[in-house]
């Protein structure tokens, strides 16, 4: 069966590499095809109506293609397949990826961390924050060095999870797409304690237990809604003051990805990151995989499936 149909936002930077070497693992891990892309400014208008500045065309073109060159010499001997390439002109890197995500049927599209952020983090940038309000496919952020020490394999997927309407589909997107992987599948519940409990109610660590029983509670059965495409799931909470001391307490492997939902206010089938779930990319030390609202389940390739090379 087909893996994902994986389009990789490239720019020939440290972002656009550690994008690189997450999609690279992506298509190795559930034998999928691969889309480069680079999206570069429009042209400015000329003089006239409808007229351009031809060298300045030429020059956006030729950095495109340079680009494109980069991420071929960087892609030659990772075990990625050979990739589709595309060059898109559009005034936002992030809507122009929307655009050719489109066009293409992707079912994922990958980025780097904005260049900004701690090595190891992800910091949301323009690129990010546009796909992150908007994209009709998952989006998967590479932190910040990844290409540095990528993994040899993708080892497990976690999914931040809290009950609430409207989960499932998402949640069993995450579980088809970690049965495409070939990975096992953890849920996790980050039970938070407000600052300041302790101070306002006299059983405070009661509260909290309570909470946490809750959070198992729903989380078995999560769990038991996915025995289709999950059989084992693994379920674990964590406690903490606030989300980034809560998921610093969590157990990550080198080959880990986080994904998130999407927050329940925004349109359905996309991707609208929310304050919980915005609070979770930059805190995580891993790749995160944020899904759209609603998002449907979609057809996991076997487990042992192996790579198919274009």
């Amino acid at each position: 069966m087909n893996g994902p149909r994986v389009l990789l936002g490239y720019s020939p930077d440290e972002r656009g590499d550690d994008a690189l070497a997450l999609a690279a693992l992506v298509v190795r891990s559930a034998g999928g095809s691969l889309v480069v892309a680079n999206v570069h400014p429009p042209p400015w208008p000329a003089r006239g109506p409808g007229s351009v500045d031809a060298e300045w065309v030429a020059y956006l073109r030729e950095e495109s293609r340079s680009a494109l060159d980069r991420a071929a010499a960087r892609l030659a001997g990772t075990g990625a397949p050979e990739p589709t390439w595309r060059v898109h002109a559009h005034r936002g890197s992030g809507r122009g990826l929307i655009e050719i995500a489109r066009d293409t049927a992707a079912d994922l599209v990958v980025i780097g961390s904005a260049p900004r952020g701690r090595r190891g983090r992800i910091a949301i940038g323009s690129t990010a924050d546009q796909l992150l309000h908007g994209s009709p496919v998952p989006v998967l952020l590479a932190p910040r060095g990844y290409a540095a020490d990528p993994p040899d394999r993708l080892a497990r997927m976690t999914v931040a999870y809290w009950r609430r309407p409207g989960a499932e589909g998402p949640l069993a997107s995450a579980a088809a797409f970690a049965a495409s992987l070939g990975v096992p599948l953890r849920l996790l519940t980050l039970v938070l304690r407000p600052p300041g409990l302790a101070a306002r109610f006299r059983d405070a660590d009661a509260m909290m237990e309570r909470r946490r029983v809750q959070a198992e509670e729903d989380l078995r059965d999560a769990a038991a809604g996915l025995l289709d495409a999950a059989p084992r799931v693994e379920r674990e909470t964590a406690a903490g003051t606030g989300v980034a001391k809560a998921l610093g307490a969590v157990d990550m492997l080198p080959g880990e990805v986080l994904a998130c939902l999407s927050s329940h206010d925004g349109p359905l089938r996309k991707v609208f990151l929310g304050e919980s779930s915005g609070k979770i990319v930059r805190a995580a030390p891993c790749p995160v995989l944020v899904l759209p609202r609603g998002a449907a389940r979609r057809p996991a390739a076997a487990p042992d499936a192996q790579p198919r090379v274009r």
